[in-house]
């Protein structure tokens, strides 16, 4: 609790300057487009921006859908709670005078930052699908009494949505969350339950970790889960919902990100205030945009970072057969009629290249015809869910897929 309690007096002590900053230098701010007409402005204006963003945020950020073209036709669009747990809400993106289209499920990994960091493949997916996504909340909003949620959880939590949103549904992971996708079918598919998928699109995710071990992989063998217990967990302070709930601080790994490519964070935010001294909003705005998102941070259940640290990184418990949910082993092998598609990109320094593609051996009884690989040439960890690579080559496969099994 003491670490948790040092973080938030720090962060409350800044919240005013960091406020003070956006008055002055935040790029809608009025003030801030006077100044970037002159150069000793411009400056000031950038300094005060840049230090305007030194501070995270614990809040949700907006998933910015108001309306959708569907088939040439504008469709209002509302957010609606499908089900809802204590740990996380199936939230659908209802649009109004829509015709039926291929429901998909997207499963947003629960490490360290908000749903909305799928924001980007939402918004591709929404034209041409029932678009529903696991929206996980800040556990440091839940309180005690809700209980636990670990690795099993988290699968049970799947299998409930798929069911809430009904058969003939189909089910997409990006990252973390595509061994949990992969489990959750092969429970559903042994037990002949019919909210099973029809397809199942795994992006980037760390199915069998042995495989081009990225840094990443590298430190979560370096110590033992005890360690990670000692120095990585904490305890929500009293003044939060959750007060009292152990938890993987979203701030701790967000640092953990940052410093395995510092280089790079901190030259985009040099970046971002040259742009802002030269008075190129569009181009710092981009930038903003990111890391708006990027310092968006929720907590996650101790016991969740823990097992997943423990039976995904270190024991590889699925690629070698011994995962087991609620007891019973996993078998992959269950999977006969959920068509697959795993996807990869070629430059992922936090996913290996052949870690996702694991999961076609595991599918090992599903017919040549319902299995497909793609490497993305080019494309980092992020550019296999988001940009320009992913909406022009990455997309359509996704979309070819659910055509063909819906």
């Amino acid at each position: 609790m003491l670490l948790y309690a040092a973080y938030q007096a720090a962060a409350d002590w800044l919240g005013p300057l960091a406020s003070l900053s956006r008055l002055t230098g935040g790029m809608d701010n009025p003030l801030a487009r006077l100044a970037t007409r002159a150069g000793l402005l411009r400056r000031l204006a950038a300094t005060a921006e840049l230090v305007a963003r030194a501070g995270l945020s614990h809040d949700r950020p907006s998933f910015e859908v108001d309306t959708v073209t569907v088939r040439g036709r504008a469709c209002r669009v509302t957010e609606e709670a499908a089900d809802r747990t204590p740990f996380g809400t199936l939230l659908h993106f209802r649009k109004e005078g829509a015709p039926p289209q291929p429901r998909i499920l997207l499963v947003a990994p629960l490490s360290g930052h908000f749903a909305t960091l799928l924001r980007g493949t939402v918004h591709t997916l929404l034209p041409e699908h029932d678009v529903y996504i696991t929206d996980w909340h800040n556990a440091r909003n839940v309180p005690l009494a809700a209980g636990r949620f670990g690795l099993d959880d988290y699968i049970a939590h799947i299998i409930r949505f798929l069911e809430a949103i009904g058969p003939g549904g189909h089910v997409m992971a990006v990252c973390q969350p595509c061994v949990q996708v992969l489990a959750a079918v092969a429970v559903m598919s042994e037990e002949k339950n019919a909210a099973t998928p029809r397809s199942m699109t795994l992006m980037a995710g760390p199915v069998d970790t042995r495989v081009s071990p990225t840094k990443v992989d590298l430190l979560a063998t370096e110590h033992s889960i005890a360690w990670f217990r000692r120095m990585l967990i904490t305890t929500v302070p009293p003044r939060f919902a959750g007060a009292g709930r152990e938890v993987y601080p979203g701030f701790m790994q967000l640092a953990a990100f940052m410093q395995m490519n510092l280089e790079r964070h901190v030259g985009a935010h040099i970046r971002m205030g040259e742009h802002l001294a030269r008075g190129e909003q569009r181009e710092a705005k981009a930038i903003a945009d990111f890391y708006d998102e990027y310092f968006a941070v929720l907590d996650l259940p101790a016991e969740f970072y823990l097992e997943t640290v423990e039976r995904v990184f270190q024991n590889h418990e699925l690629p070698r057969g011994v995962m087991t949910y609620r007891g019973r082993r996993i078998d992959p092998k269950a999977i006969r009629r959920t068509a697959l598609l795993t996807v990869e990109g070629e430059r992922d320094d936090i996913c290996g290249v052949g870690q996702t593609l694991a999961a076609q051996d595991l599918c090992a009884s599903l017919r040549p015809a319902l299995r497909r690989h793609h490497l993305q040439p080019g494309a980092g960890h992020y550019g296999v869910f988001s940009g320009r690579k992913w909406t022009a080559q990455i997309y359509p496969l996704v979309r070819n897929l659910v055509l063909a099994t819906d």
